[in-house]
């Protein structure tokens, strides 16, 4: 049984909360199942799993605006899922299959929606940083009062090019939100490690961006954030540092066995921190929801994961000829 979080009564209605848990759970059910498929042999190359860091996506869409953008890096599944992506689209994608989102030859880190205003995830460490002002840009020079979501990792947070976004966000104002996922762990390095400073929201003080720390695994707490730095970029003040402290259930990606902590330390934070059995608790204690509401949801929800592993199959491969299309030269 897991250990039970103190509650106190939270500024948030039922059925906001009841989404919270079902978008968070819709997450973890399609990486687990993700998981699956690719020790099955259905998903190659890299695959990043977001298992344990559902809160984060969750609560800072429950922030986000129609036309407001998004953009991160390779462990990106997650985020698709919560700005509104068809997880048939996505676990076709993840197969390499002609009906996923980039037609099944971008796969696991390499997916676009420009209906959802998702602009990717990106294979390289740190590289959509500076295209997340570039989008912000955009907006700013439109006129138009949007902002971008710019997610990271603390690893990539130790990037070059990461400052001088910082710089060049700050000299221009852009309305850009960089949000920091620190999960603890940059591939198999614990941040104390790689690190010089505990707390990575302070670095935008040398340039005039605030920031604060967040919970990551309170998706109310991350929600409250994010409002807070979406209500300052709005208001033209400039970019927002939120650096919202996670951790991540499974390896690096599906290829790494994680021997760099133990066993103890991630079941530990599951019993104790878990943001899914937080909210679960939240509804059950509040008296929103009985243990067959919730029942019923996960039934819902692993048939909507079921069905995408099931479209993924049945969509067949892109034809060899489709290696020509598609690109500049």
């Amino acid at each position: 049984m897991a250990a039970r979080r103190a509650t106190k009564k939270p500024a948030v209605s039922a059925d906001e909360l009841k989404t919270y848990y079902r978008d968070m759970l819709l997450i973890r059910r399609f990486e687990e199942k993700a998981g699956q498929l690719y020790g099955m042999g259905l998903i190659g190359g890299f695959c990043h799993l977001y298992i344990g860091q559902e809160a984060v996506v969750v609560g800072l869409e429950a922030a986000a605006e129609e036309g407001d953008k998004r953009i991160t890096s390779y462990r990106d599944h997650g985020h698709m899922l919560a700005c509104g992506m068809d997880p048939n689209g996505v676990m076709a994608e993840l197969t390499g299959r002609i009906g996923g989102y980039s037609k099944g030859k971008g796969g696991s880190m390499h997916m676009f929606s420009k209906e959802k205003d998702f602009y990717g995830g990106h294979g390289i460490v740190g590289a959509q940083v500076p295209l997340g002002a570039g989008l912000a840009f955009s907006d700013k020079y439109k006129g138009t009062d949007r902002v971008t979501f710019t997610y990271f990792g603390d690893g990539a947070a130790n990037q070059g090019q990461v400052y001088e976004t910082f710089n060049m966000a700050a000299l221009w104002d852009l309305p850009v939100i960089f949000v920091i996922e620190n999960n603890q762990y940059a591939m198999g390095t614990a941040q104390q490690r790689s690190t010089s400073t505990k707390d990575i929201y302070h670095r935008g003080e040398a340039f005039g961006i605030p920031g604060e720390m967040v919970d990551g695994m309170d998706v109310l707490a991350v929600r409250d954030a994010g409002q807070r730095a979406v209500a300052h970029c709005r208001k033209g003040k400039g970019p927002y540092i939120l650096e919202v402290k996670t951790y991540r259930y499974r390896g690096h990606s599906m290829s790494d066995p994680a021997k760099y902590r133990t066993r103890e330390e991630v079941q530990k934070v599951r019993e104790e921190k878990d943001a899914i059995d937080h909210v679960r608790d939240l509804l059950i204690d509040g008296g929103h929801a009985t243990e067959d509401d919730l029942k019923a949801i996960d039934k819902e929800i692993k048939q909507i994961v079921n069905a995408s592993a099931d479209f993924a199959k049945d969509s067949p491969e892109p034809p060899l000829d489709a290696l020509w299309t598609d690109i500049y030269a």
